[in-house]
């Protein structure tokens, strides 16, 4: 080529580049790909997955198996108001660089920091229990054996990923690992759903006024709008921004704030998005077979995963049950590393699950510890569902005044600078943490008017 073509090359490259709609248009465009969207989506999809899990699939079924398609509503109800107080939580994260807890040790009174994070701690303990149990109970149904190795074997692995698997490593696992909830997509095909009824049960709510229909109302909204899924979205952002050299904190570099709140509306809006459909689909579900059998008595996951068999075959039951495992792999991690983040912030300790156990033993080590208790909970004589109960009991508790320090925080100038949260999303999340706080009222009706 000769030196003026060569002069000539440059100089088209030279425009292509200066005109970005010409550089596209001279660039082949990249097909589709599923790892690409799937890896353009962060914390929001991870904690909206890990929204389903096996404690909460219980709680679906049950809706679905006692209520049918009338309680659907509530799907469409809850979405807008978890998105909201998920998007707040994620924005405190990533424009101070800290989790709630961190923020809260760093703004408020160190008394209300324990109580806090110790309630946090013995509800996801209790949690991790009770999910580890349902998952023993769901492999047992899949393959036989004793259920107490599975709670061992589930355990040490969810434990062990965290601990020894490099932090983008296991990022991408606990993505992949959300694709286990299409499980329950994939049960609809064995029930003879009526399209019509279900439809009319999400647009149309139909109150039934009964105590039982409220307390489910109650356990609907405590699964869904979870204190530990708050903890770990902020601490997952401002963990991501740690490991990112190219990232500080939003209070500190102003820079790419809009397209970062962009991105984090869009990721939480995906997660939550796929938690409800997923919940809805369980709802539907058994709604469709086991209300329409008359099977309304359904206690956990594993039980509705059994009771599909005589009502809509071998396959719905072991498509069920995988679920329950797939699921609890996903929840469990993040329960533990939200109890590990919450504590470890709150002494300001290294935490991270990006750091190497040696930087940052003793965040490792209350990650262990809650899932070791969560392990031995179940070779105590403790009934499991009353395990639960009590861990929603306390989560229902524990998210109000979560909720209210971390609208407090969203609003506060020392703390998100310039960022402050105002608006919409702002009155959105008001209404969400008043929607927590009147079914922790009813919860509290509820019981005192059942004793």
């Amino acid at each position: 080529m000769t030196n003026r073509a060569k002069s000539n090359s440059k100089h088209l490259a030279d425009r292509a580049s200066n005109h970005p709609k010409q550089a596209a248009r001279s660039q082949p465009q990249r097909a589709f790909s599923f790892r690409d969207t799937l890896k353009a989506l962060g914390p929001g999809l991870i904690t909206g997955a890990a929204d389903d899990d096996p404690s909460g699939i219980g709680t679906y079924s049950q809706a679905g198996a006692q209520f049918g398609y009338g309680i659907g509503w509530t799907m469409l109800l809850t979405f807008p108001l978890m998105a909201a107080i998920q998007e707040i939580s994620a924005r405190v994260g990533r424009v101070t660089g800290h989790g709630i807890s961190g923020n809260v040790c760093r703004h408020y009174p160190t008394w209300l920091l324990n109580v806090v994070v110790g309630l946090l701690f013995v509800a996801n303990t209790i949690n991790i229990g009770a999910d580890l149990g349902a998952m023993a109970d769901a492999a047992r149904l899949l393959i036989g054996g004793h259920s107490i190795i599975y709670v061992l074997l589930f355990g040490l692995i969810s434990v062990g990923a965290q601990i020894f698997l490099d932090y983008k490593r296991y990022v991408a696992v606990l993505k992949w690992l959300t694709l286990s909830l299409f499980a329950y997509v994939a049960a609809l095909a064995f029930a003879k759903v009526s399209w019509g009824d279900a439809l009319t049960g999400i647009l149309l709510p139909r109150v039934n006024w009964s105590a039982d229909y409220f307390t489910t109302i109650v356990a609907i909204f405590g699964t869904t709008i979870s204190p530990y899924l708050f903890f770990w979205q902020a601490s997952q952002e401002a963990e991501d921004q740690r490991v990112d050299a190219t990232k500080r904190p939003l209070v500190e570099k102003h820079y790419g704030a809009r397209r970062e709140f962009h991105r984090i509306r869009a990721d939480t809006i995906v997660g939550m998005a796929f938690s409800n459909l997923i919940a809805l689909s369980i709802i539907v579900t058994a709604a469709a077979t086991l209300h329409a059998a008359g099977k309304t008595d359904i206690q956990n996951s594993a039980e509705a995963a059994e009771a599909l068999r005589p009502i809509a075959g071998a396959l719905a039951e072991a498509i069920f049950a995988l679920g329950i495992v797939g699921t609890g792999l996903l929840a469990i991690p993040v329960l533990a590393g939200a109890t590990a983040y919450a504590v470890g912030e709150g002494r300001r300790w290294p935490v991270g699950l990006a750091r190497k156990p040696k930087e940052a033993a003793a965040f490792y080590a209350v990650l262990a510890l809650s899932a070791g208790i969560g392990i031995a909970l179940n070779f105590t004589p403790i009934n499991p569902i009353s395990a639960l109960y009590w861990s929603a009991v306390i989560n229902g508790v524990l998210a109000v005044p979560v909720m209210v320090l971390l609208m407090f925080m969203a609003r506060r100038k020392d703390v998100m600078g310039r960022f402050v949260v105002g608006g919409a999303l702002y009155w959105l999340g008001w209404l969400s943490t008043i929607a927590m706080l009147l079914s922790v009222v009813a919860m509290g009706v509820g019981f005192f008017a059942g004793k």
